[in-house]
């Protein structure tokens, strides 16, 4: 099994100075001249003042632009025609190569007349017609055009506005289902229909986001179940030693102090939980600092301290440790190394072993924790990384721990970007391996 953890970030930032303009809309006091009063908030304009201008109710959406820009392409690109039309139809017009007749250079002498009387003949000036003519052709074309021009411009909006609202019209019913979907109902999906496109692409986006928060969702909801268990049930425990105790006006001294000493037992396990949770806790937040740590010299100082008779009898520990330099937290990254290597001794056998190894592995520093031990099902390997699952769980006694060791080793490995693989071993027992990050030099 392989499991990769990426853990989310949390922008940090600066607070505003006390003369700010959202300092001011928040307190109520206006904002400086010449600054806008804006909301804490949602950084939006403070709802006491209005945008002006004569535009300021009009919602610009997404198919008003649409709408504005394909009418306004549609514009350009007509009056971009019609100017070529023009400067064509100006430059060189269709009777451009057609030359106009030479005037008869005889004198003409008309029927009825006296053969002396000679008449000039006729003097017609095409010239001058072709270019009134031409001239009003010109204008003629230029004002049909632009008639034209202008009623297509119509046209286009109209028709733009409804293919932006027709291919706007998957967004609108998604946003109305995102609207309905709440904490209680996470199971919806928009399941948008129709082609593989962009928008099909967002709304499975959009689903798959809705799987990770049910799932985030459930996993809040059963690890608050199973912490107040966990808590309530030595509560529980104490409470009736206690009753019990009382209840018996001969008690001697020694019972008195050994349901004391039972009591003690009992909270000090549900204290070592408490720090377990907090530890959990902030390995999910996040680390604050990196810093270079020898994933050997932790090891090797942990594995050279006492340990506490918590586990199997006569459990042997080996390790082969190579220098292996990560950037983390030392303390996250120290308490990783203790609870691999107490998991494997308390899930153990009696007389088996446990084989500590680091060093690089593909050029990745790596930390392997193989034991012996009961028989684990391959299905059962990523149940043991859940918050308080055992596989065989007591909460009263027992060596199986608080429940969430392996579930803060989860949490300090994604905190560090690591990869955590689990392979449950034929012959029983497990091998849990942490690869780090290379640590570039």
């Amino acid at each position: 099994m392989r499991r990769t953890l990426r853990p989310g970030r949390r922008p940090s930032g600066g607070r505003p100075s006390g003369g700010s303009a959202p300092e001011a809309a928040a307190s109520g006091r206006p904002a400086p001249p010449g600054r806008p009063a804006f909301s804490r908030a949602s950084g939006r304009p403070a709802p006491g003042r209005p945008a002006s201008g004569p535009l300021a109710k009009v919602r610009w959406t997404i198919r008003l632009r649409l709408t504005l820009l394909y009418g306004a392409l549609f514009l350009v690109t007509g009056v971009l025609l019609l100017t070529v039309v023009y400067l064509l139809v100006a430059g060189r017009p269709p009777w451009a190569g057609v030359e106009p007749p030479a005037p008869p250079a005889a004198s003409v002498t008309p029927s009825g007349l006296g053969l002396g009387a000679d008449v000039p003949a006729p003097t017609v000036d095409l010239e001058q017609q072709l270019n009134q003519q031409r001239s009003d052709y010109l204008q003629k074309l230029l004002t049909s055009s632009g008639i034209a021009l202008a009623l297509l411009t119509l046209l286009s909006v109209w028709l733009g506005w409804l293919m932006a609202g027709r291919a706007l019209r998957p967004l609108r019913t998604m946003a109305d289902t995102a609207k309905e979907i709440s904490a209680n109902d996470l199971h919806r999906r928009l399941g948008a229909p129709g082609p593989s496109d962009e928008i099909k692409d967002l709304a499975d986006t959009f689903d798959a986001l809705l799987d990770h928060l049910e799932g985030a969702f459930e996993a809040q909801r059963r690890f608050v179940a199973n912490a107040s268990h966990e808590l309530r049930t030595p509560l529980t425990f104490e409470r009736s030693l206690l009753e019990i105790t009382l209840a018996d006006p001969d008690a001697s001294t020694a019972e008195l102090r050994e349901t004391c000493v039972r009591v003690l037992g009992s909270n000090a396990r549900q204290e070592k939980l408490i720090e377990a949770l907090l530890t959990l806790a902030r390995s999910q937040r996040g680390l604050d600092r990196r810093v270079p740590v020898d994933l050997a010299a932790l090891a090797a100082d942990h594995l050279d301290r006492p340990r506490d008779a918590d586990g199997p009898s006569g459990v042997r520990i080996g390790s082969e440790l190579a220098p292996a330099a990560v950037l983390g937290d030392p303390p996250l990254v120290e308490r990783l190394i203790i609870n691999l290597v107490d998991n494997a001794v308390r899930h153990n056998v009696p007389d088996g072993q446990v084989r500590v190894r680091t060093g690089l592995r593909e050029g990745r520093p790596a930390l392997s924790v193989r034991n012996t031990g009961p028989e684990v099902l391959p299905s059962q390997v990523e149940l043991i990384f859940q918050p308080f699952q055992r596989l065989r769980a007591t909460r009263l006694g027992g060596h199986d721990g608080q429940g969430i060791g392996l579930s803060i080793v989860a949490a300090i490995a994604a905190a560090h970007d690591a990869d955590l693989h689990a392979e449950a071993l034929p012959e029983g027992g497990l091998e849990i391996r942490v690869e780090f990050p290379p640590v570039a030099h």
